[in-house]
């Protein structure tokens, strides 16, 4: 797959957001939707639905939409459907398991977390440890570069490790940490690996048994989708694991881990979502997962030449620091400009028709790691749907503000 075969301005037209003119950066925070995801989550609010069942239509198109999004995920993630479980999001799904996993732990346990991590994937670990006595131990990244090497997991990693959690993506500076050799670490401890892949899943074909992770939580609305959250574990470790629920709710997995009842727009407009990653720039004949693996290699390719125009820009800017330097991250970049307040350089770009939003992103750890503290950096981070035009309007305006105040 080469990137002439990536036709980002036919991508474009399906977005009616765009059509307000702004360049979109703001991708990490959550992407603009494609239109054929939105009119899939009003066709499902408009139909003819009710609890899933198998007596009435209504019933039995709720069941058929929840089945669909569990298969449309599992191609996604190469994972079992029957270990998809939906959530409010994220956050509220790592909540949801943080407290079904700390039952079993208690004081002389341990939990590992990271200081690269978005605070989804630590506070609630260490709210959980807490709780139950447990220990909390933290793994460093270098402020410097970027880097989150695993030996930075092996040098807090026990045999009374209960779990470590990580990130697939820094969604404040893109950094990419080896997954695979991380498990590899955790699995020899005996310890679980759950990782965050809310940023990841946007900008890398994901494979979860490939990664090693145990658990691994993503959120639709980062890949053209609606607003909720995803997790992704093996049908049969699912199966040992007793979380609070209502009495006369199932018991069957992945069921027990969903409280109430399901979002069905929402999950029809994942399954849209994922559809259409799919369709980016593959052909329609090979089975969903191999159109996602093409149309992802594709979009890589796209993202990561914009990436090294933007940031040959981006280096001739008098006074900017670049924070984003690990060598395998997400097209994501967090800069600070001597002088400039992020949050004017972020107005200034408003005024410019420029959507680049400033902040720590909740990556509260990581921001104070890199000396940024609460206040953390302007983030620019591209989409399915940047193209060289959406490039250069960022460049020119923040070339024209620390320009015009030097």
């Amino acid at each position: 797959m080469t990137a002439e075969s990536y036709d980002v301005e036919r991508i474009r037209s399906h977005f009616p957001a765009l059509r307000e003119g702004a360049a979109h950066f703001d991708g990490p925070g959550g992407s603009q939707t494609p239109e054929v995801v939105a009119r899939a989550v009003a066709d499902t609010l408009t139909a003819a639905i009710a609890n899933r069942g198998t007596v009435t239509p209504a019933e039995r198109r709720a069941d058929a939409v929840v089945v669909e999004a569990r298969a449309a995920v599992g191609d996604l993630l190469a994972v079992d459907p029957r270990g998809v479980v939906f959530g409010r999001s994220a956050t509220e799904l790592t909540f949801h398991l943080a407290r079904t996993l700390a039952k079993g732990w208690g004081p002389g346990d341990e939990v590992v977390v990271s200081r690269l991590d978005h605070d989804a994937n630590v506070r609630p670990w260490v709210i959980a440890a807490e709780a139950v006595g447990a220990t909390v131990r933290w793994a460093e990244f270098d402020p410097a570069t970027g880097e989150f090497a695993p030996e930075a997991v092996e040098s807090v990693v026990s045999d009374h490790t209960r779990l470590v959690a990580v990130t697939a993506a820094s969604n404040l500076i893109g950094t990419r940490p080896d997954l695979p050799a991380i498990a590899a670490v955790a699995h020899d401890h005996g310890a679980l690996l759950w990782v965050d892949g809310v940023h990841a899943t946007a900008h890398v074909l994901t494979d979860v048994p490939a990664s090693g992770a145990d658990f691994w939580v993503c959120s639709p609305y980062k890949f053209l989708g609606p607003h909720h959250g995803v997790l992704a574990a093996r049908p049969e470790l699912l199966e040992s694991l007793h979380p609070d629920k209502l009495l006369p709710s199932s018991d069957a997995v992945p069921e027990r881990f969903e409280l109430g009842t399901l979002p069905y727009e929402l999950l029809a407009g994942t399954t849209a979502a994922i559809d259409f990653l799919a369709d980016l720039a593959a052909p329609q004949s090979d089975s969903r997962r191999d159109r996602l693996a093409a149309s992802f290699a594709a979009l890589e390719e796209h993202e990561d030449a914009l990436l090294v125009t933007l940031e040959e820009r981006l280096r001739a800017i008098p006074g900017l620091t670049a924070y984003s330097l690990a060598k395998r991250r997400t097209p994501t970049l967090l800069v600070t400009v001597e002088g400039h307040d992020p949050q004017d350089l972020r107005a200034g770009l408003a005024e410019r028709g420029v959507n680049a939003p400033a902040g720590h992103f909740y990556a509260w750890e990581c921001s104070h790691h890199l000396g940024l503290g609460a206040t953390g950096g302007l983030r620019m981070g591209l989409a399915p749907y940047t193209n060289a035009s959406d490039i250069d309007r960022l460049a020119r305006g923040l070339e024209e503000i620390c320009g015009s105040s030097s």
